[in-house]
């Protein structure tokens, strides 16, 4: 998609030779001699970049970088100036200014400018994008991505079990993240805004649990890993359950009940009259790209960093692979994607000193990344000396501007 380009500049042959530029390099320019005639196409909700003069007749460049960033906080506002000074680019850059180019700028230093920053707005663009897709439909919709048959399946079985209002088995191989899927359930069957218990099973007694429902009281139970759950509390639990428990009670296992020694047949029973088998990812491979992408927004957005652009191939790849370990082992591949990072703990012989210093580079592109590769605002996050900072960049291989 072609990156459209507000230029914003008073003088009307300059204004004309920057548009040819840009117009040659391919970006949709849009002209305006003023901030009061660019002020509508911005309100509009501009999906580009503004490259705008600073002085100009009435309101100028900072009156027009205010208004931007208020209507968008993350538009890329390039400013340029024939005065530029050191306190000037200073104050650009501290009133969120993406870059400060002196007049005349050449052709060269104008068009990387604004390649890095048509970049960053692309992926921003695109993480808009991908929420809305996500934010469609029921709770089921948007937890549980998938055009598979299987996922229509599995979502249509979250709608049912969660509109019955029964105790649920969730179960499923191992890294299933049962969790999400009781979530999904309780936020179908209407009790988002009631009580919420999260109890692993294992060492769990009947006077925990009677805590646990009196804590929740309407709202909903998950009994984590309930083939853990000791002789005694299931007994407690089934007598909950008989007696008819005002909370819904969501149970998960990675086992089969029924092949767990000792565990009590009548409970089993109870709790299997209302099941959800999560699927395998073996088994809706076709879902794996919409899986990782779900999981590459929602971890970008909590580490408030960008959506980084997905290589080509890098999709196919994933679905070639076996991921025994499900959705937990598709969710640690999304993690590292968007920190652009190893597992520090996925290598094995690694000494102390090596571990730490995989940890402080994760720091560092964190810091980075939350700054938009500003220097100085990455520095002051982590509370290091200017000179220090640069060091340890330059230790670890790490350029701000790749940040942009």
């Amino acid at each position: 998609m072609t990156t459209e380009v507000l230029l914003v500049e008073d003088d009307p042959i300059l204004r004309e030779a920057l548009a040819q530029t840009l117009d040659l390099a391919g970006y949709r320019v849009h002209a305006a001699g003023s901030f009061v005639a660019s002020k509508d196409l911005i309100s509009a909700g501009f999906p580009g970049i503004i490259v705008t003069d600073i002085r100009m007749p009435g309101r100028d460049g900072f009156h027009l970088l205010d208004y931007a960033r208020g209507q968008d906080g993350e538009l890329p506002v390039i400013l340029l100036t024939g005065e530029g000074d050191i306190p000037m680019a200073v104050r650009a850059m501290q009133e969120g200014a993406f870059d400060f180019l002196e007049k005349p700028c050449d052709p060269k230093t104008l068009l990387a400018a604004v390649e890095r920053a048509a970049r960053m707005r692309g992926l921003v663009m695109e993480n808009r994008a991908l929420k809305r897709r996500l934010t469609r439909g029921d709770h089921a919709a948007r937890m549980i991505p998938g055009k598979s048959l299987v996922a229509q399946a599995y979502r249509d079985r979250l709608r049912a079990v969660a509109a019955a209002g029964q105790p649920v088995l969730v179960t499923g191989p191992d890294g299933a993240n049962t969790p999400k899927v009781a979530d999904v359930i309780r936020r179908l069957a209407g009790r988002e805004g009631q009580g919420f218990e999260r109890r692993v099973s294992y060492g769990l007694g009947p006077s925990d649990l009677a805590a646990a429902f009196g804590a929740v009281e309407t709202g909903t139970l998950f009994l984590d890993e309930i083939a853990s759950l000791p002789a005694d509390t299931q007994f407690a639990l089934l007598e909950r359950l008989e007696a008819g428990s005002p909370a819904l009670v969501i149970a998960g296992s990675y086992r089969d009940l029924a092949a767990v020694p000792g565990f009590n047949t009548d409970l089993r029973l109870q709790l299997d009259a209302v099941r959800v088998d999560i699927p395998a990812l073996r088994d809706r491979v076709e879902d794996i790209p919409d899986l990782f992408l779900y999981y590459v927004a929602d971890i970008a957005e909590r580490s408030r960093v960008p959506v980084p652009a997905v290589p080509d191939g890098y999709l196919a790849d994933l679905m070639a692979r076996d991921w025994p370990g499900n959705a937990r082992a598709l969710m640690n591949e999304a993690t590292q994607f968007v920190l652009g990072l190893e597992d520090p703990g996925a290598e094995e012989g690694l000494s102390l000193a090596e571990h730490m210093a995989q940890v402080e580079k994760t720091l560092l592109v964190r810091a980075l990344q939350r700054s938009g590769g500003q220097a100085s605002r990455a520095a002051a996050d982590l509370r290091l000396p200017r000179k220090t900072f640069y060091d340890k960049l330059a230790r670890h291989g790490l350029r701000p501007e790749s940040f942009r």
